[in-house]
């Protein structure tokens, strides 16, 4: 694969997908969207369930039509002996391929690194699950949910009189995706150099475990397990929160840093809060209910001009709607359609990677369960 005449950046990669729903789809999806050509490969009659998921648009699954553009999908019985031998032919020509089982099955179902890094020696190898290939919790099912409760994350997240939250957005699912397209890429890397393949073993519990930077800092320098209502950067500090505005909508502030709290204190008018950035106890609660009442002023938007303005570190807090009309999020290409033979157009989130020389575009829609096999 000569990268220099590539007109994108992974041309002529190709890779196997066999993994279900978000995580392995994430990961895939960033390396189609980079020019890799994704092959998922889906049981017939069945496919991935994420076709079968609510919210549905004119009867397609829209977490299957938000993640697997640029993919062509075909149909294999793995389970059988013909299945297979299509599968090692495959492999033979590709450079990647990437699972999700739980550990053992791709050794029963014989399509597993070894047997294939017979057939192709230089494959990348990728095996992406809950709590990884050797462990006490190995074979345990999971989803999102389990894996970053294992990782103490709703522990802290919320307040200290609310139950544990769940964070937004699937963190370990996506993280591992892209953790996966990272560990892939760099195996790729070593490849060039070594002319060798390699297997990668990635967990969604590791992955979130790797995430607690910060609270593990808290816990292993100072002994001190990090509590909903504790976090600094969780709501438990003024300059780092979010206020309710004149309109009950809400701004973001984000002021670390000293000098960006003082211009905060200066673009509101309160510069006898400077030195208390990081006060605790009655005089923090009691900056807390000053800067709630000062944002309560004016609305959301006066606010946003005012403090950005005054080079304060602040945004606007936005509905999933309000996300996709924002102008900059437009501007930036994150907000894109894709044609769709039966569909008709499909709204998509964009490419976050942005390579210089490098134009990205839509190759082709999210494709119907087994529409490339032969």
């Amino acid at each position: 694969m000569n990268m220099m005449r590539c007109s994108v950046v992974l041309e002529g990669l190709r890779i196997i997908d066999l993994t279900r729903m978000l995580p392995g789809g994430y990961c895939t999806l960033l390396l189609a969207d980079l020019g890799a050509e994704v092959i998922k490969v889906e049981e017939p009659g069945v496919g991935d369930p994420a076709r079968v998921m609510p919210p549905f648009f004119k009867g397609e699954g829209g977490h299957h039509l938000i993640i697997n553009r640029n993919k062509k999908s075909l149909t294999l019985n793995l389970k059988s002996e013909m299945g297979r031998e299509v599968f090692y032919r495959l492999s033979e020509k590709s450079d990647v391929i990437i699972e999700s089982f739980r550990p053992g099955v791709v050794k029963r179902l014989s399509i597993d690194y070894e047997t294939i890094k017979s057939i192709n020696p230089r494959i990348v190898y990728c095996s992406l699950t809950g709590y990884g290939q050797r462990g006490p919790y190995e074979n345990l099912p999971g989803h999102d949910i389990n894996y970053v409760s294992m990782a103490g994350i709703p522990s802290f997240t919320g307040s200290a009189d609310d139950p544990p939250v769940l964070p937004g957005v699937q963190v370990a699912d996506l993280a591992g995706g892209m953790m996966c397209a990272i560990a892939i890429l760099a195996a790729l890397l070593r490849r060039i150099k070594t002319g060798e393949g390699a297997f990668i073993d990635v967990a969604m519990l590791d992955v979130a475990v790797s995430w607690l930077t910060i609270h593990a800092a808290k816990y292993f320098f100072e002994g001190v397990a990090p509590k909903r209502g504790d976090v600094e950067l969780a709501g438990a500090a003024p300059y780092y929160n979010l206020y309710e505005t004149l309109d009950g909508k809400y701004i973001a502030i984000g002021c670390l840093e000293e000098r960006f709290w003082r211009n905060l204190c200066r673009a509101i008018g309160r510069d006898d809060l400077a030195e208390l950035q990081y006060v605790v106890g009655e005089k923090r609660k009691e900056v807390f209910k000053t800067l709630r009442e000062v944002f309560k002023g004016k609305s959301r938007w006066e606010w946003f001009k005012v403090l950005s303005e005054a080079d304060v570190c602040c945004s606007p807090l936005y509905s999933v709607d309000e996300v996709f009309n924002d102008p900059h999020v437009v501007q930036r290409g994150m907000l894109i359609e894709v044609e769709h033979p039966t569909l008709g157009k499909l709204k998509q989130i964009g490419n976050p990677i942005k390579v210089a020389g490098v134009k990205f575009k839509v190759r082709s829609p999210p494709p119907a369960l087994g529409q490339h096999t032969v």
